[in-house]
């Protein structure tokens, strides 16, 4: 059998420092925030404009297809998705288990899109949504009388 031995990021080469010095590097380490406190139920994405279209790129591996939902409402789009544990936890021996399982959620709002032309794809873990924009109208310039 073997003994459990904390992880610290970057611990080696810290013994000469002094305790202020430790306490400032190891503030944000994973010892005192881990780091699915931070982000245990979201993921990353991108958000690109051309011309056109706005596109939406996220990340989401791991996840179904049929797992993932993709909403656009009042200038919303909202993104969730379902990642299930398949293992029984009791039978495995866990030495370390950083992987997140549950629902992730992302929203961000996005004005000027036309709702009924979103599409989206989702090929190797990466969720494409291409979000058109609305057809410019033309701003005419008029004087208005003031009574």
């Amino acid at each position: 059998m073997f003994d459990l031995v904390p992880f610290h990021k970057n611990s080696i080469g810290r013994r000469g420092d002094d305790f202020f010095s430790n306490f400032m590097n190891n503030f944000f380490d994973e010892s005192f925030m881990p780091h699915n406190l931070w982000n245990s139920s979201t993921f990353n994405l991108d958000l690109k404009e051309d011309e056109n279209d706005y596109v939406v790129e996220a990340d989401i591996p791991g996840v179904n297809k049929e797992a993932i939902d993709v909403e656009y409402s009042n200038n919303y789009l909202t993104i969730s998705a379902k990642r299930d544990d398949s293992t029984e936890q009791d039978k495995d021996n866990y030495i370390r288990k950083e992987r997140h399982y549950g629902v992730f959620k992302r929203t961000i709002y996005v004005d000027n899109v036309d709702p009924n032309n979103v599409s989206a794809s989702f090929k190797d873990g990466v969720l494409t949504i291409t979000l058109p924009k609305l057809e410019k109208t033309s701003v005419t310039k008029r004087k208005i009388d003031i009574n």
